[in-house]
């Protein structure tokens, strides 16, 4: 069989650091080629140039055998190549339908036919099972309804080769279903797929080949099948991950936070728990259960209808998150790029966001305190940055959380609430991100857990509750903890 695409050679430079070392990579039609390695290997950079967004040093790329030259995305389009981004960029004041034909509108002499693209979003939409109004804005839907929407807009463009980087970071178990139901239908067509992801069970499930990049450089190409998981692991990182969670040796202790009763309209009900000093807390449920609803009112980002707060025995009005640092709290979002980084400043920048005020006296900044906070919690954390003047916007996915992590730990923090804390990182910065989160519970921080991923949920808590549609379904004791125990009061069976 003739391949669709054939990447030989390429190579590609930053600020003269070599960061991909002539990769080579190929397609077939109607396959699902995935390719792996850990965040900074290079998969995004090398999609980049396939997209055009980047231009190769060297090498060559063939669409259908034939030489291709792409210096943009427009360029790639008219090739039949689409990119599903991991990093969402929806214009939010746009409606559904004008992201989706964005570059590629409907109409004549210049004139768009909006009811014509709503037209047509509408039976895309319904072909993913997606309740959404295709005149809705794009600003007022959901991180996993932005996310389908996105991939539906790339399968519309009726391409030939389709990249899904990270394509189901952000989406229900139910979504995910979906997508591999409409990526089996696509290889029928003969569409080859290129899928980039971390999660193992995805890749063993949906892909048939699989490429391994590690530090830029090409490392292996084989059939998944003939990989087990660990041989995998061992290719992307160059070493042995044994410990994918690590025990943890923290003691809970006192109550340090007790909510009670917590409603707010439409998102959550009756919600009632407690958590203790050096506790590992995790909140289960399926997306949309008002799992991050919940900790962003504990947090003071939203304002409850009724029920009440207690810290350290003491009743609190947690009005805004500016009152919730002041009570020691700190939420590490489950969207990074929209809440937890300021993508325009440095590195160091945003490591001391939260401590300014602790580093400014009679009006004056100071600096040498503040690079020498951030340099401390660059090399406490392992953070892989040249230097703390680096944008944040240039680091892996798994350094910037790192990033994240380093802006509050900055801080006097006593309670830490992690939404979706590893989504889209690769596997080993997440093992390292549990290292930190278990070296906190330890010191007796207490810390609230948020995973869409089960066996994370189980691997990194002392205890779960359940939420279902709102309410709160149940809570599990260590002993007690099981995916199917966890998954039937998610969907309130037992």
């Amino acid at each position: 069989m003739e391949k669709i695409l054939e990447m030989e050679n390429i190579s590609k430079s930053f600020s003269g650091i070599r960061v991909l070392n002539n990769v080579s990579f190929d397609l077939y039609p109607g396959e699902v080629h995935a390719l792996v390695g850990e965040n900074g290997a290079g998969k995004s950079t090398l999609m980049k140039i396939l997209m055009g967004v980047y231009q190769s040093e060297g090498g060559s790329i063939k669409i259908n055998g034939a030489p291709a030259s792409i210096h943009n995305p427009s360029q790639a389009l008219a090739l039949g190549i689409s990119m599903v981004h991991q990093e969402l960029s929806p214009v939010p004041e746009m409606s559904v339908a004008e992201n989706i034909f964005i570059g590629r509108e409907e109409g004549r002499f210049g004139i768009v036919n909006l009811s014509r693209q709503e037209q047509l979003t509408s039976e895309i939409l319904n072909d993913f099972g997606l309740n959404i109004s295709a005149k809705k804005k794009m600003g007022s839907l959901s991180v996993s309804e932005m996310q389908m929407v996105e991939i539906a807009k790339s399968i519309s463009c009726n391409a030939k080769i389709i990249i899904m980087d990270e394509p189901t970071s952000a989406i229900t178990e139910a979504e995910v279903r979906k997508l591999f139901e409409v990526i089996k239908c696509l290889c029928e067509q003969k569409i080859g797929i290129i899928y980039i992801s971390h999660k193992m069970d995805e890749l063993y499930e949906i892909a048939d080949r699989v490429t391994v990049l590690r530090d830029g450089c090409f490392v292996d190409t084989l059939p998944i099948a003939k990989l087990d998981r660990r041989d995998l692991i061992r290719m992307m990182v160059g070493r042995e991950i044994t410990d994918v969670y690590p025990v943890a040796n923290n003691k809970p202790g006192e109550v340090v936070l007790s909510v009670k009763n917590l409603t707010r309209t439409g998102e959550f009900q009756d919600v009632s728990f407690d958590l203790h000093a050096g506790e590992r807390l995790g909140i289960a449920g399926l997306m949309g259960a008002g799992r991050t609803e919940l900790v962003m009112t504990v947090f003071g980002a939203r304002k409850p209808k009724s029920g009440e707060i207690w810290l350290k025995g003491k009743k609190v009005n947690v009005g805004n998150p500016k009152q919730a640092i002041r009570l020691k709290m700190a939420l590490v979002t489950e969207d990074r790029k929209r809440f937890g980084l300021n993508l325009l400043a440095s590195t160091g920048n945003n490591i001391v966001a939260v401590i300014e005020k602790n580093l400014t006296r009679l009006g004056m900044f100071n600096n040498r305190k503040a690079n020498s906070v951030s340099d401390e919690m660059i090399s406490k954390l392992n953070i892989r940055v040249k230097s703390r003047n680096q944008a944040v916007s240039s680091l892996s996915g798994g350094n910037q959380q790192k990033v994240v992590l380093a802006k509050w730990l900055a801080e006097d923090i006593d309670i830490i609430i992690f939404d979706e804390p590893t989504r889209g990182i690769d596997v080993g910065a997440k093992a390292e991100i549990y290292k930190i989160i278990n070296t906190l519970a330890g010191q007796g921080k207490a810390i609230i857990f948020i995973s869409s991923e089960m066996p994370e949920l189980i691997g990194m808590t002392d205890r779960i509750i359940v939420l279902h549609e709102g309410n709160l379904a149940g809570e599990l004791k260590k002993e007690e903890i099981s995916q199917e125990r966890i998954m039937a009061l998610s969907a309130n069976v037992m």
